[in-house]
């Protein structure tokens, strides 16, 4: 692969020699440089920095990119996806503008059993097809590095299926992409009154399979009233710590779950939604090491409160930003959109957002090291803006498009 110099950049976003998970205050420090260059070998950054001082630039004597009145930032991390679905669920989006509940559709077949019942119909070749093109689509729109869950499956056979659809998304795709079993991710019908019957099938059938077949990276459980309780979703990420994998969880969306909690206790990589946080809550997360992973567009789809964003970043939290892309709540991957609702709706400032979207968006998935800002010896998985005035342009104009190109691994998609 060639070697690449760009040249003239408006504003390199996101220059880091060394980082680390940002909390609280430090969000809004995002070191940037005007006018500079990026130097790009083997798919990875080499070198940059000014122009004016840019020996590096000068002497290169490669392929050269000119991007004058462009801005440059690391591509997107989304740490919260089920990617992997069978089909989208807009009759029940219809349902919900009518007026019914979510109990009312779920008593309907409707909802998370919904996607269940499709998934299991659909072959595993149809699943990685189906799959494979909405990938295509976000990383069109910016993003460089995704998690994808499993939990559409609550079978032995379904969830392998997911997980192994996933596996080979990893094995053939350009950007980084890390593995969650969520086969906790509501009881089948069958175990509605045999929670203990479940989470054997889990824990003594799904997980050691998974462990054998190296299928999940980490492990995920719903911990809300009426799904998991904080006392099952321990035994569970438990269990899946003894097999090697780190626990995320599905905390506080709906109610006062306990789920942060469990997270904090348990040493949760991250606690995901988050729209329901007391001062406890709060407290608890801030005094971790757990990211606390928000998906507005999640709360949006729903009409549901947005997360307290403030109130946990000046409490000191450290945040991600995702987009929580399923065919129930949050029927999008476009990682512009959630930058955008959470200055909008949340009063995270264009900083804040950008590197919870990136920064904290790699470390929530352990994948620091290889993207989430521009730092030498990182994936060159970029964004090239088109001319805007300012990066806060990028929020505001919140309905157009504003990316030009994007590189993976130092060639254009």
């Amino acid at each position: 692969m060639a070697a690449i110099c760009i040249t003239n950049i408006k504003l390199l976003v996101n220059t880091r020699e060394q980082h680390h998970v940002l909390k609280g205050s430090e969000l809004t420090d995002l070191p940037c440089i005007n006018d500079a260059y990026l130097i790009v070998e083997d798919g990875i950054i080499a070198s940059y920095g000014k122009m004016n001082s840019g020996a590096d630039a000068n002497k290169f004597g490669g392929h050269t990119i000119d991007a004058s009145g462009q801005m440059i930032l690391p591509a997107w991390c989304d740490s919260h996806t089920h990617l992997v679905f069978a089909a989208s669920r807009e009759e029940e989006f219809v349902d919900k503008i009518k007026g019914l509940t979510y109990a009312e559709i779920a008593a309907k077949g409707g909802g998370i059993l919904n996607s269940a019942r499709k998934l299991f119909e659909t072959s595993e070749s149809e699943l990685l097809r189906l799959a494979w093109g909405r990938l295509q689509e976000v990383i069109q729109t910016g993003t460089g590095a995704i998690e994808i869950k499993s939990g559409y499956g609550l079978s032995v056979e379904s969830e392998l299926k997911m997980l192994r659809v996933i596996k080979k998304l990893k094995e053939t795709s350009p950007i980084p992409i890390k593995s969650t079993f969520l086969g906790a991710h509501t009881y089948p019908l069958e175990f509605k009154e045999n929670h203990a019957g479940y989470m054997d099938l889990i824990i003594n059938e799904m997980l050691p399979v998974i462990a054998r077949e190296k299928l999940a990276d980490f492990i995920d459980v719903f911990c809300e009233t009426g799904f998991f309780s904080p006392e099952e979703t321990e035994t569970i990420c438990k269990a899946g710590i003894s097999y090697g994998l780190k626990p995320k969880i599905h905390a506080n969306q709906l109610n006062l779950s306990g789920g942060t909690q469990v997270g904090v206790k348990l040493g949760a990589l991250s606690v995901d939604h988050l729209e329901t946080m007391d001062d406890d809550a709060i407290k608890v997360l801030a005094a971790s090491n757990t990211i606390g992973t928000l998906l507005p567009t999640a709360a949006f789809f729903l009409r549901m409160p947005f997360q307290p964003a403030r109130r946990l970043i000046d409490a000191g939290c450290a945040i991600a930003l995702a987009t929580d892309y399923n065919p129930g709540s949050s029927p999008s991957g476009n990682m512009n959109l959630v930058i955008a609702m959470s200055c909008i709706q949340m009063k995270m400032l264009p900083e804040e957002a950008i590197n919870a979207a990136t920064n904290n968006g790699a470390y929530a998935m352990e994948l620091q090291d290889e993207t989430g800002s521009i730092t030498v010896g990182k994936k060159a998985n970029l964004i090239f803006t088109k001319p805007i005035p300012s990066l806060a342009f990028l929020p505001y104009s919140f309905g157009t498009n504003l990316i030009d190109k994007v590189m993976i691994s130092g060639e254009f998609v």
